[in-house]
């Protein structure tokens, strides 16, 4: 009798341990991708590059220019980006379903693509098609 309440234990916890190697591999990981609003706010939203990494991962320092760079968002579909006495336009797309982020400059025949691996009210984590990644700060 012993062993058997040995062996049912030794297999209920075995089975319990599993389902809870399961939950927490299926819940970490994932970084939640918000919704268009997070990115544009009500009407608009601005935000600053703080942190860019390359394609291998290592730290690439912000220039100067790059530090004073604020990208804003309209809730239309239009942004504007701006820094060094530059101005650049255009229109942007959010495709939440395949955490994607399309910038169409004016002027220009080329649309930039870029992965959202990380959206929240205060930060965004854009990675470019070449592997390096842009961490931006909402203002």
């Amino acid at each position: 009798m012993n062993t058997k309440k040995i062996v049912s234990r030794t297999v209920w916890a075995r089975f319990m341990a599993m389902m809870l190697v399961v939950v927490l591999w299926s819940c970490g990981g994932n970084e939640e991708v918000g919704s268009e609003s997070m990115i544009s706010g009500a009407n608009s939203k601005t935000w600053k590059a703080d942190k860019e990494l390359n394609a291998a991962g290592d730290k690439d320092k912000l220039s100067d220019a790059e530090k004073q760079e604020t990208m804003q968002f309209y809730a239309d579909g239009r942004f504007a980006l701006g820094g060094g006495g530059e101005l650049q336009t255009g229109t942007w797309n959010y495709d939440q379903a395949a955490k994607r982020l399309s910038l169409q400059f004016e002027g220009q025949d080329v649309t930039e693509n870029f992965e959202v691996t990380t959206l929240k009210d205060d930060k965004m984590v854009l990675k470019a098609s070449d592997g390096s990644t842009m961490e931006l700060e909402a203002e």
